[in-house]
């Protein structure tokens, strides 16, 4: 493995050796997407300076028997190992590569660069770890870059990456860290972008947050954002609030430096309409590059917008059955509303107020505590995980405070402004963070109940009418919150956005043979649904991944052709018979689910002829599905053959058919919808 890779070189095979950041800045620079340009020492040059020197053993031995609920001893700890790092004597080969590279990117002179932090676990494919590690900005020379080398390694021991390591039972040793190093933007205006609304997770829209100066302080949330909200399908405006910023990051001689903004521009738009539409753009390629929504830092200079980095929405995800209250409010005094602000995490919660300073004040966080400060950052977490709600001064629906409050079900309003000045120790307030309001003591909502405890029974008391209202379904998360509605079960559940989040080929799971793996995962998938849906029926559509579609997933490149026009090429039954192995990985996940939940059916996609029917068939019968008299076994109707030999297709044996009008449409009309 080498030492340090350029851009260009990786890619999203690459997460072991770059992390999950450095391969995705490889996949954005040959996605032709306009990135500071860098190179990235790898993971393997992390591990192999540690292991030469000792330190891993060491390290070990100053974390032996650590209780990490103990704030002061586990930062006493981390500070230990955090100097073990610090004093290493990195390797002359290594040193004299960081340099070669350096003066590769720099050119004639040495330029300033960013030391960003890209941490990786191999056989850990859940963990996260987006902010637990510092990066170091404007750096320059060689002896500045080999001292930010050694802080943004040591800070993979922060106490705040310790703890949240020993909390998911992570070894210390098996995460390891990547260091981007990239031409540094003094961006005029910097911000975040979501391809999906992160609070209410909204696919219909994108949002950006912009301020003045460096990204660091929205990040951070010290500074809170103008905010606007786009249309995903046409890019027209849905909202815009522009915020008030008095003070801007910019770099200095030595180091960042905070700046007043002059007052008659303290209240303007950051970023004009225009570059917000061509933003928003770049946004909805990036998301369709990956089949999953992104959250992406950018940067604009001199007329251009920079992408600085992305990675998947962390919040897209099952929640827990607390995180599912539905409450509905039986009074709202408005004499009771005593502060407002941005809503950043949708659930209501009740508690007695503490206000923190600073984390080493932590530890006045009780169970059920409402938590208010100035601004969160990745230190806070522990606290948080024991907070009912977070309130900050300041910060956006994009800053830390609002992302980790959603990750971890919490309500949270953000900006309030005051929040720290307003309420006091002790106080009982009710955060509603779904509506940015803060009500002075505990207001008494209705019945609460569970989303995910709603039995199918109970829905099916529902009023029923002569047509059965089927939905469409892709997201796990989104499925007991779905079947609580009165509908009679789902008519397509859509494989792709599954197999976007498995992430890794089918063939490549076949090839390090870990196909069980694949069915395990599959298997879990598909049973969120059949378990949400209870009697009703599931209609599970097998995958139909484009050609150019599969090869985004992590092997995809070595198993898939390319082809001029993959909307009419290898896909759907075609691909099931000429590929059996694939198919017959989800047919074993099919037949696995169907034990405990015989709600889930099949239904075939993208059908050219009566003859791939007939063999499609064959192989699902070779699975036994055929024999169970309750199986239903279905088609999409997408091509102008299906509807002209209808007949023909019904007489194989077909329990139902859907119309799919995207394709049928296209194909009729000979229009293409992605034009």
């Amino acid at each position: 493995m080498k030492d340090i890779v350029w851009f260009s070189e990786v890619d999203k095979d690459d997460v072991t050796l770059v992390g999950g950041k450095g391969a995705n800045l490889g996949e954005l620079y040959k996605l032709d997407i306009n990135i500071p340009n860098g190179f990235i020492i790898t993971s393997q040059a992390y591990f192999n300076a540690l292991k030469s020197a000792g330190t891993i053993d060491r390290i070990r031995g100053i974390l032996y028997g650590l209780n990490v609920d103990n704030p002061l001893d586990l930062e006493s700890r981390a500070l230990a190992c955090q100097r073990e790092i610090l004093n290493l004597n990195l390797d002359k080969s290594l040193e004299n590569k960081v340099e070669k590279y350096y003066k590769k990117l720099s050119g004639s002179q040495d330029i300033f660069v960013a030391v960003r932090s890209s941490a990786t676990a191999e056989d850990l494919p859940q963990a996260s770890f987006a902010g637990q590690q510092s990066t170091f900005l404007n750096v320059r020379g060689k002896k500045e870059l080999k001292s930010a080398i050694l802080k943004a390694w040591a800070s993979l021991f922060e106490a705040r990456a310790i703890f949240y390591r020993t909390e998911k039972k992570f070894d210390h040793f098996k995460v390891r860290i990547a260091l981007p190093i990239q031409k540094m933007v003094e961006s005029e205006v910097s911000g975040v972008m979501f391809t999906i609304d992160p609070v209410t997770n909204n696919k219909d829209s994108i949002v950006i947050e912009a301020i003045y100066g460096l990204g660091e302080l929205i990040v951070s949330g010290r500074m809170t954002p103008d905010h606007y909200e786009i249309s995903k399908n046409n890019f027209s405006p849905i909202k815009k609030i522009i915020a008030k910023q008095d003070k801007q990051l910019i770099k200095g001689k030595k180091g960042n430096k905070l700046i007043s903004i002059a007052k008659p521009y303290q209240q303007t738009q950051k970023l004009a309409d225009e570059k917000i539409i061509q933003l928003a753009k770049i946004g909805k390629l990036i998301e369709k590059h990956y089949f999953f929504p992104q959250d992406i830092e950018w940067a604009y200079k001199d007329s251009t917008i920079y992408i600085v980095q992305t990675r998947p929405v962390t919040t897209l995800k099952t929640q827990k059955k607390e995180e599912k209250l539905v409450k509905s409010p039986v009074q709202t005094d408005k004499n009771k509303i005593i502060l407002q602000g941005s809503p950043a995490s949708p659930v209501i919660a009740t508690g007695p107020v503490v206000i923190i300073k600073s984390p080493k004040e932590l530890n006045k966080i009780q169970k059920g505590d409402v938590l208010v400060t100035e601004m969160t950052n990745p230190d806070f977490v522990p606290g948080m995980k024991r907070a009912v709600a977070v309130i900050t001064d300041k910060g956006g629906r994009t800053s830390h405070a609002a992302i980790v409050s959603r990750e971890l079900g919490i309500a949270c309003v953000v900006g309030t402004e005051n929040a720290t000045k307003k309420l006091h120790d002790g106080m009982v307030v009710t955060v509603d963070g779904a509506k940015g309001i803060i009500y002075k003591g505990q207001i008494i909502f209705g019945k609460k109940t569970l989303a995910s405890e709603i039995s199918s029974d109970k829905v099916e008391k529902h009023y029923k009418t002569a047509t059965k209202l089927y939905v469409n379904l892709a997201e796990p998360n989104l499925a007991f919150k779905v079947a609580s509605q009165n509908v009679d079960g789902v008519g397509l559940l859509r494989a792709e956005f599954i197999l976007s989040q498995i992430g890794k080929h089918p063939k490549q799971f076949l090839e390090e043979g870990k196909g069980l793996q694949f069915i395990e995962q599959l298997t879990n998938s598909i049973s969120t649904f059949g378990k949400a849906f209870g009697k009703r029926s599931v209609i599970y559509r097998a995958t139909d991944l484009k050609s150019n579609e599969y090869r985004n997933l992590a092997g995809g490149d070595k198993f898939e052709p390319k082809e001029a026009n993959p909307m009419l090429g290898y896909r759907g039954a075609f691909r099931f018979i000429k590929n059996p192995d694939v198919f017959k990985l989800e047919l074993a996940a099919i037949k696995k689910v169907r034990q405990k939940y015989p709600n889930i059916h099949l239904m075939i996609p993208y059908v050219r002829t009566v003859n791939e029917l007939i063999n499609v068939k064959k192989m699902v019968d070779e699975f036994g599905l055929l024999k169970d008299s309750s199986f239903k076994f279905w088609m999409m109707v997408e091509i102008p053959s299906n509807v002209i030999l209808l007949e023909d297709f019904i007489k194989i044996g077909i329990d139902g058919i859907s119309i799919g009008s995207n394709d049928l449409t296209m194909l009729i009309l000979g229009t293409d919808r992605d034009n």
